[in-house]
């Protein structure tokens, strides 16, 4: 075979390289995110301007991103361990506001007080002996986004 017949030789290290719509499916294959995350995730991987909006927005259009389904895989996944204004927290740097956001954080407060009474069970399961375990004690529960009042009526043994 001549060397003009030869095919190129395949650059090292770029083999196949998938779509901006596959990677985006690859990613939400394993959970659900948020058109803000894709966004974020997939620039680097945008070779013209706006294609990577054109693909989302085909995505969006099909329903494979929702951010209703967002709010409510956070909550399942996270409500158990972390308290509101984490919970808060974590739906703002995934790009979600609004009305489902709200609802959400608002059937969470209801619940706050025996969510952050597991917590603490599992952590430390008996009152503090003295001023310093109290303090680590609240601190910690803070840390995981309880309200303080919260944690106060827990680490305490409130039980009203």
């Amino acid at each position: 075979m001549s060397d003009e017949q030869r095919l190129p030789e395949p650059r090292k290290g770029l083999g196949f390289q998938p779509s901006l719509k596959g990677r985006a499916l690859r990613l939400l294959s394993q959970r659900e995110h948020s058109r803000t995350e894709l966004e974020r995730k997939l620039a680097p991987y945008e070779e013209t301007p706006g294609e990577l909006a054109a693909a989302l927005d085909f995505l969006e259009a099909k329903d494979y991103i929702n951010a209703q389904r967002v709010v409510a895989s956070v909550v399942n996944r996270r409500a158990g361990k972390l308290g509101a204004a984490r919970v808060r927290q974590e739906l703002a740097t995934k790009g979600l506001s609004g009305e489902a956001v709200a609802d959400a954080l608002n059937a969470l407060r209801d619940s706050e007080w025996q969510r952050a009474q597991e917590v603490w069970r599992k952590k430390f399961g008996q009152p503090p002996a003295d001023g310093r375990e109290q303090a680590k004690q609240m601190r910690f529960l803070i840390a995981r986004g309880f309200a303080a009042e919260v944690v106060r009526r827990v680490v305490q043994g409130d039980r009203d």
